[in-house]
């Protein structure tokens, strides 16, 4: 299998949902997640934020649900965990929901002052409503470390997200650990290397990796652009190269990609975008 056998081909795009509590009071959702629940209902939950755009003072995430990706008609609740100021958090970003020995698993970035020790986060919920913060956090890492995306793979569970080579700046890299538990991880180790050195934004944002037979796919929003996902094949979940880029026109801000049925979505947000889009992806591999 190599790079080139790889096919991806979107489909038309339309919106998704659209969270504002009003026309006259527009509201973005950036980087976000959906699980599907035990009875087959659709969650997302996502950094939402009344524009303009305020990344550090996204304080809490949407909380929405519907029975039917393909038709939605959403049903907003309360937003949940909200940063924890009494613990130094300012701002919450990009969660990340997987279902997992009869709970839910979020996991997130808590933004703190020190934008070179951002704090990933574990909370767990029996039901999507309520949920309670695991202690301690799981690592602190920068700079800006953030956007976690959790993939299981054999008997292992790997963690992709973004960061810098160094806490202070560097090369913008998507990092991955790996637990057994889900709750102690390894050091860090570099699944991609964008060549690109900086501190804020940067063009590994959003990782997300899906398998498909043969290999992985990761995706990353190149963020210079904002609407654009890059997408790069690897037969190794824990490294990808530059020179296995895909070709293919995504033109989505954070990206997700989901599976509903037999169907594979991707999804996108933003500041500005009036909430989230999706369309439908097919996936290729040439075997």
């Amino acid at each position: 299998m190599t790079t080139a056998s790889v096919r991806l081909i979107p489909g038309v795009k339309r919106r998704l949902l659209d969270a504002s509590p009003s026309i006259e009071e527009p509201w973005y959702v950036n980087d976000h997640t959906l699980i599907q629940d035990a009875e087959g209902r659709w969650h997302v939950f996502g950094i939402w934020h009344a524009e303009p755009a305020d990344p550090l003072d996204e304080t809490m995430f949407l909380h929405a649900s519907t029975a039917d990706l393909r038709d939605p008609s959403w049903t907003v609740h309360d937003p949940v965990l909200h940063a924890r100021t009494e613990i130094g958090e300012t701002h919450v970003w990009a969660p990340h929901v997987i279902r997992h020995d009869g709970q839910y698993w979020m996991f997130y970035a808590g933004g703190t002052a020190d934008h070179t020790a951002y704090r990933m986060t574990l909370a767990t919920s029996e039901d999507l409503f309520t949920w309670t913060p695991q202690e301690p956090v799981l690592f602190a890492e920068g700079f800006d470390a953030r956007d976690p995306m959790v993939l299981r793979v054999g008997e292992r569970w790997l963690m992709y997200y973004t960061r810098t080579a160094r806490n202070d700046g560097g090369e913008h890299q998507v990092a991955v650990r790996e637990s057994t538990d889900l709750v102690t991880w390894s050091a860090p180790q570099v699944a991609f290397g964008s060549g690109v050195e900086g501190t804020y934004g940067g063009p590994t944002e959003s990782p997300f990796v899906i398998t498909v037979d043969g290999g992985y796919i990761l995706f990353v929003c190149e963020s210079t652009e904002y609407d654009r996902t890059l997408a790069y094949f690897s037969t190794d979940p824990l490294r990808f190269e530059r020179s296995a880029l895909i070709e293919v026109d995504l033109d989505e801000h954070c990206a997700e990609i989901v599976q509903d049925g037999e169907c594979t979505w991707v999804t996108g947000g933003g500041w500005g975008r009036g909430g989230l889009t999706i369309r439908p992806l097919e996936v290729q591999t040439g075997r």
